[in-house]
């Protein structure tokens, strides 16, 4: 029988990881049932005409060139107990180590009409086929559900090939998990200057049409009609669609080939400790199939980000090597843009602190660059710390530049507890292409904005 010392199932980022550090050291296995691995976050651009689609999908080489054997096959069963694994094919391999990646899934909610077609989710490499297939055969409305930062990449793509896109949501405001109210207003201001119609506080009732989707009923009493199916073309196999209803409300860790087995799982995934260890012995789980906790709270959180999954097989692969590293849990940093702004968010924010601390918010808005230079842009931040340690919890960041750099620094100060004194004396450094005048730093003046507020609060009390 076939046996590897690392046997992986699944082919993500974290998978990736993990092949890319055993690889060379341990014979390790990657068992992948899809064509390619994707490169998930660009995917909308590949609808919307800035990368072609090959640039979408990542090289098997990554893998094969670590000397990782990638199996091109979908495991069926695992038999823990003998540690053999058994894949559709009938092939059958055997571990020493096994590591469960299998990812998540789109969710789509239960409601009437789900199961017409014209109605998809944007995660697979044959999801993107379709939509862009679909998008050069004379697409002409989309709806897309939900406004997190996918939908809204995903409206934006729509939009920009001419497509009439509405972009539906429960929530008051996009982006809920990553803006405060007062954060988001000139996201949804651009999202309305370039064309797309937004739906928010409204839910989906359902999707109305008898084979194709037809039209889309919100809870608001609107009906957006999609005029799904081109009459002339009705008869065909493949009939053209005119508009299509695209789910992107969130994901679902893909747990099936644990479901029985004795490994413990939660609502969010297959629980693991920080070693990344399953209650099996020998078996490991990481990336988005995995439950795990807040590094700030301790709390169990979602956390279905690439930049989780990363860090969590290289702790992962570590530990099978013999190291004793702990994984601190998800700070879910994440950035998104949106026409001309760039936004994004780590840690905790007024919306997300749900009582587990008193917060304390201050705010910065200087510029990108020299105001005096051409093509400044603004750039706003929203730092939060907890009021009695004063430490770091999080920051919100809306700028006409990119942000990661900025949110990457505060995720920095959260995981060693550093405070709002401590980082109001961070030094920095300035350009004129490059910062603000030396006079000022975005994180400097949003952390001074804290002190001032608490100084006073304390003369007033």
């Amino acid at each position: 029988m076939e046996h590897y010392d690392v046997l992986i199932i699944g082919g993500g980022p974290a998978a990736i990881t993990i092949a890319k550090m055993t690889g060379h050291l341990m014979k390790t296995g990657m068992i992948r049932p899809e064509d390619h691995s994707m490169i998930y976050c660009a995917m909308p651009y590949a609808i919307e005409k800035i990368l072609p689609f090959e640039k979408t999908l990542k090289k098997d080489q990554i893998v094969e060139e670590t000397g990782t054997g990638l199996i091109r096959d979908s495991v069926s069963h695992v038999d823990f107990s003998a540690k053999e694994v058994t894949c559709e094919s009938g092939r059958k391999i055997s571990y020493q180590k096994l590591v469960i990646a299998t990812g998540a899934v789109p969710i789509i909610p239960p409601v009437p009409g789900a199961d017409l077609r014209g109605v998809m989710t944007f995660k697979t490499e044959d999801d993107l086929r379709k939509l862009i297939s679909i998008s050069e055969k004379g697409l002409s409305k989309a709806v897309v559900i939900g406004a997190g930062a996918i939908g809204i990449e995903l409206a934006q793509a729509f939009n920009h090939v001419g497509v009439e896109t509405h972009l539906v949501d429960m929530a008051e405001r996009v982006l809920p998990s990553m803006l405060d109210p007062d954060m988001g207003s000139e996201v949804e201001e651009e999202l309305i200057r370039l064309g797309i119609n937004l739906h928010l506080r409204s839910g989906l009732v359902k999707i109305e049409g008898n084979e194709y989707a037809a039209s889309v009923i919100l809870n608001d009493g609107k009906k957006i009609i999609l005029d799904s199916l081109d009459n002339c073309s009705a008869g065909r196999d493949e009939p053209e669609v005119k508009g299509i209803v695209v789910f992107a409300v969130g994901m679902r860790p893909e747990t099936e080939l644990v479901a029985g087995s004795g490994i413990m799982t939660g609502k969010e995934g297959i629980i693991v400790d920080e070693y990344m260890r399953t209650s099996i012995s020998d078996v490991y789980a990481v990336g988005d199939c995995v439950q795990f906790r807040s590094g700030i709270t301790g709390e169990t959180v979602p956390g279905r980000l690439a930049t989780n999954a990363v860090p969590m097989g290289r702790v992962c692969a570590r530990n099978i090597l013999g190291e004793a590293e702990k994984y601190q849990g998800f700070y879910n940093g994440a950035a998104t843009k949106i026409g001309e702004f760039f936004a994004g968010s780590t840690g905790i924010g007024e919306h997300t602190a749900k009582g587990s601390f008193e917060l304390v918010t201050g705010t910065a808005e200087l510029t990108t660059i020299f105001p005096n230079m051409p093509d400044t842009k603004k750039v706003r931040m929203k730092l939060t710390a907890d009021r009695k340690t004063m430490k770091i919890l999080g920051a919100q960041i809306v700028s006409g530049m990119p942000v990661t750099d900025k949110l990457d620094i505060i995720t920095l100060a959260i995981q060693n507890g550093l405070t709002v004194p401590q980082i109001r004396n961070l030094s920095y450094s300035s350009q004129p292409y490059q910062s603000y005048y030396p006079a000022n730093n975005l994180i400097v003046a949003a952390a001074d904005d804290i002190m001032k507020k608490l100084h006073k609060e304390r003369i007033a009390g």
